[in-house]
């Protein structure tokens, strides 16, 4: 499905994403390479273990863009002109190696574009929840999407 326009948003609007993803180890060492993040948390299967979660972590970054990877489908896709902002990101639970991850998208916020007439201001709340529906990650996007021509 592609992302909507700014005239079909409507405040409260909420979508639970069909599309669901499984952490890989691969996930996490590539993208802890490719940034250059050197954490052991993420990359020591040794320090890992004798952590306080005893296995490694997945990165955090990873576990944000996962997240809003997940949701663009439904919300943006052909219809972003940029993103604005990121905001109140939390990361309330670990994502480990394995878990599934899945996303909800809810409209918080809809804003004509003072600037630009051809689009529109909209502000989603993203989260992303773990294979036992525990919030693993939130926050708030605030996006400049195309108007219906």
């Amino acid at each position: 499905m592609a992302g909507r326009c700014f005239e079909e948003w409507q405040v409260g609007i909420r979508i639970e994403h069909e599309i669901r993803r499984t952490v890989t180890e691969t996930d996490n060492l590539l993208f802890s390479t490719m940034t250059h993040n050197p954490q052991p948390l993420h990359i020591d299967a040794e320090a890992a273990k004798a952590s306080e979660f005893g296995q490694i972590l997945v990165n955090g970054t990873f576990t944000f863009a996962l997240m809003i990877g997940l949701s663009v489908g439904e919300t943006t896709l052909g219809t972003l002109v940029a993103n604005l902002g990121y905001d109140q990101l939390v990361m309330p639970k670990p994502v480990f190696i394995g878990d599934t991850m899945r996303a909800t998208s809810e409209v918080v916020d809809l804003k004509e574009s003072r600037s630009r007439p051809n689009a529109g201001i909209v502000t989603f709340r993203h989260e992303l929840l773990n294979q036992r529906d525990e919030l693993v990650c939130r926050c708030v996007r605030t996006a400049l999407v195309k108007r219906a021509a």
